[in-house]
């Protein structure tokens, strides 16, 4: 499948990257900086551009047959990109006819609040990560709104570690079982995944062990 990876250059995005290539996807990783990528492939196209513009974008989603985003703001706490990047990413594909769209948030975002412990909801995204999450609310509205086959992917907290295959996913917000965390590398495994699955279609599963 031909696909567009926003956000290549983070730590989830290069797992999908690297996971998308390995199993014989066409990739376009459209980044800011090419050099942070580091990865050569046949299969791989690197669009360098800034997803705050939307000629860019709507070049480097034209012809595409999905669209993934997984964009960050790095150590900025009070950066918008997430939303910002992400209305950008809608108008071009709307603009395209590109359909397929699949969007990373956050586990605790919108119905799946529940799921969260004291820590989460009151330390993390209370006080520090207060920015980020209303972030995420936000990028999640937009992509809710649009008119795409949208599948929002809600992970806990991201951690290292390999790809097991093994975990949960669509558990209800009343859910308080889970570990509240996922490797990057089983969040790029279920992105993937539901490039040939509409099980989550227009729907936003949490994911975590």
């Amino acid at each position: 499948m031909k696909l567009v990876i926003f956000g290549a250059t983070g730590s989830t995005g290069r797992q999908v990257v690297e996971q998308a290539l390995d199993q014989g996807h066409r990739v376009t990783a459209f980044v800011r900086t090419p050099a942070k990528l580091n990865i050569q492939h046949p299969n791989l196209n690197v669009a360098q551009g800034d997803v705050m513009d939307l000629p860019s974008v709507e070049q480097a989603v034209q012809g595409q047959e999905a669209v993934v985003c997984i964009l960050g703001s790095g150590q900025q706490l009070k950066s918008n990109i997430r939303s910002e990047g992400t209305q950008q990413i809608i108008r071009a594909m709307e603009h395209a006819g590109v359909r397929r769209f699949i969007c990373q948030s956050t586990l605790g975002a919108g119905d799946s609040w529940g799921s969260l412990n004291f820590f989460w909801k009151y330390i993390m995204f209370g006080l520090i990560l207060r920015h980020v999450f209303a972030d995420h609310e936000l990028q999640e509205s937009y992509v809710q709104q649009s008119n795409l086959d949208w599948t929002i992917v809600r992970p806990g907290a991201l951690i290292e570690g390999g790809r097991t295959g093994q975990y949960r996913h669509g558990f209800p917000g009343t859910d308080k079982t889970s570990k509240l965390k996922i490797t990057r590398a089983d969040v790029a495994d279920f992105i993937l995944k539901q490039l040939f699955n509409d099980t989550y279609l227009r729907q936003a599963p949490s994911l975590s062990y």
